[in-house]
């Protein structure tokens, strides 16, 4: 048998997988039992499988995730008001083939930004493309492209991603610029992909923060209407655990003397 050569052109053609599979199948004595089919079966689920592997991998390095490996098996252990079953059933993934939109709202510390990120893996493990950014320095992105001649290289991208999740949305007001870019990149996106907005401002102020009313209804009108929402409760996860004074020992030292 031909054992390396065929290797060669497995690797030659970009058929890793194949090649370890290849490689493994011929080391192994049962290998021999198996048919011609049984073997290129195999090999086919390996390089699929290594395949999915490097596209997830490619996706998330994209996608810019704030919280890389938050997880959505994960959020559930603290008390924060979600609702199992609404999770499990995004967790599927039928919203962002509809392109509906999703909504996290909350006081901070309570993880919008942990749950969007475990969305947002989700949603790279169902293969959809993701971006994640904060609204404040999104607006950064927006200005400086404007002025070196990229803004419509840099519209193009966030129309296209199939799931943007935009982080701390309505932290202060827009200016009229920053209104109309919002409002360009969610008519670019309705009705063709889906978003995901984390606030800590309730949906119903959202209309005032904006400013404008014309251009908030119009914003408004392509996100609100067909978006899923969650609203997480609690207090701050980032409040620090109540520990002893490092120099309490110290005092008492001082006090008794």
């Amino acid at each position: 048998m031909l054992t390396h050569p065929t290797l060669d052109q497995m690797l030659a053609l970009g058929l890793s997988g194949m090649a370890t599979a290849y490689r493994e199948l011929s080391d192994q004595p049962q290998g021999n039992d198996l048919s011609r089919d049984e073997w290129l079966g195999l090999m086919l689920d390996r390089e699929i499988a290594v395949r999915a592997d490097k596209r997830l991998t490619n996706r998330l390095v994209t996608a810019k995730l704030r919280f890389p490996d938050a997880c959505i098996e994960n959020d559930f252990a603290a008390t924060r008001g979600l609702d199992r079953r609404q999770i499990l059933s995004l967790a599927q993934g039928a919203w962002l083939k509809a392109h509906e939109h999703l909504i996290l709202t909350g006081q901070t510390g309570t993880g919008k930004t942990w749950l969007a990120c475990a969305i947002g893996r989700q949603a790279a493990r169902l293969d959809y493309s993701v971006l994640y950014v904060r609204m404040p320095r999104l607006f950064e992105d927006l200005a400086l492209a404007r002025l070196d001649g990229r803004f419509p290289r840099l519209v193009d991208k966030l129309a296209r991603v199939q799931l943007l999740i935009l982080d701390d949305w309505g932290t202060h007001a827009l200016t009229d610029q920053q209104r109309l870019d919002l409002l360009e990149i969610f008519e670019e996106r309705y009705r063709r992909k889906s978003t995901l907005i984390t606030a800590q401002l309730p949906v119903p102020q959202w209309h005032e923060m904006i400013g404008e009313p014309t251009i908030a209804d119009a914003i408004l009108d392509r996100i609100v209407h067909n978006a899923h929402r969650i609203a997480l409760e609690g207090d701050s996860m980032r409040k620090p655990k109540s520990r002893p004074l490092l120099t309490t020992t110290q005092n008492d030292e001082i006090n008794s003397r």
